[in-house]
């Protein structure tokens, strides 16, 4: 993800779009890959005890679980994510 936030920023700044939209796509690509990290930590231990199908189900629903609950830490920063 920090690879495609990186092209998407050249690609935004290369077709001329405001220093506000490359800044605004920047600081939410932080608050949406946060929920995403446990799963990359998780997806290790639960792969060593289910099958591969079964594990990306349960990456998919902790991942869901984390962006919720990010979504109420980021309101307490005054961040509207939803």
């Amino acid at each position: 993800l920090p690879l495609v936030t990186f092209f998407a920023l050249i690609w935004m700044y290369v077709e001329g779009q405001p220093a506000s939209k490359l800044s605004n796509h920047a600081f939410y690509s932080f608050w949406y890959v946060l929920p995403t990290l446990p799963m990359f930590i998780a997806f290790p231990f639960v792969h060593a005890r289910f099958p591969f199908v079964l594990t990306l189900i349960i990456s998919v629903v902790l991942t869901m679980v984390c962006f919720v609950i990010t979504v109420f830490v980021a309101k307490l920063f005054g961040v509207e994510l939803i």
